[in-house]
């Protein structure tokens, strides 16, 4: 059992996943940010690999990682940062991308190198579910590392229920069919495919992301899921911050304020 899978079996609801890219805003800042992403209290962090062509992603996240990219990330700087956040901090940590990086890579070369980082998960949004069990199952299980799948609000049943069988990690419940970007609020539609999607009884643990920017979308997101992914927000605020680490430090404590005063009031 990875760290991924140890967090949702230690705890079922209001988990806060975090995700930033990898070389955003400076080169060298993945390791502060981890560690403050940690020390602020995520439960869970998404590392971005950036990408030339990111199909999924709004232009807050694109951005960040044409800047990433022209900072100078790369691949195997990024898994020797990775490694030394390990000396520092066993938070579960997922590298999210494309699966053409990890063509272009080496499949088991990059999937070794995920295991010499302390990687635990990946989601690779590109990579089709029936290539994934063809070919690529057996070599990322046998890693130790979860894979978590997406479905959306069009998702077929049976694609969701085989998308259930197929996650080790969690399933990313997307909000919404758009690229990401952070939304005001979260709309009846919405709320709606995500009581579609609780009724339908899933093994695996959910995380609704795409759209989750603030306490109030968080805290809704909760309610239907085991907790919410943000990521544009967070990238949003890094872009202005004028100090990193503290700036992390604000952003992820003013999403735990709202967690902290809903359950004092249930109380």
């Amino acid at each position: 059992m990875n760290r991924v899978q140890q967090l949702f079996a230690q705890k079922q609801k209001d988990i806060l996943n975090i995700y930033f890219t990898a070389g955003f805003p400076g080169l060298n800042d993945t390791e502060r940010i981890i560690l403050s992403l940690e020390k602020a209290g995520a439960d869970l962090i998404e590392v971005g690999m950036p990408y030339s062509d990111p199909l999924a992603d709004g232009p807050t996240i694109q951005q960040s990682g044409q800047i990433a990219l022209k900072n100078g990330m790369t691949l195997p700087l990024l898994f020797e940062q990775l490694k030394a956040v390990r000396q520092k901090s066993e938070i579960p940590l997922v590298l999210m991308g494309y699966f053409n990086q990890v063509m272009q890579y080496g499949e088991q070369r990059f999937i070794d190198d995920c295991v010499a980082a302390g990687i635990d998960g990946l989601i690779l949004p590109d990579l089709p579910l029936f290539e994934y069990e063809q070919s690529y199952q057996e070599m990322i299980t046998r890693a130790g590392l979860s894979i978590s799948f997406l479905i959306t609000p069009q998702t077929p049943e049976a694609r969701v229920r085989k998308v259930d069988e197929l996650s080790r990690g969690f399933v990313y419940m997307v909000a919404n069919s758009a690229i990401t970007g952070a939304k005001s609020d979260i709309t009846d539609k919405q709320l709606a495919y995500f009581e579609r999607i609780n009724q339908m009884g899933l093994k695996a643990p959910r995380l609704i992301g795409f759209g989750i920017s603030s306490q109030e979308t968080f805290s809704q997101a909760c309610r239907y899921a085991n907790g919410a992914i943000i990521g544009s927000a967070f990238i949003r605020t890094l872009a202005e911050a004028p100090d990193v680490e503290q700036a992390t430090l604000d952003f992820v404590r003013r999403i735990r304020a709202k967690v902290a005063a809903g359950e004092e009031m249930r109380d």
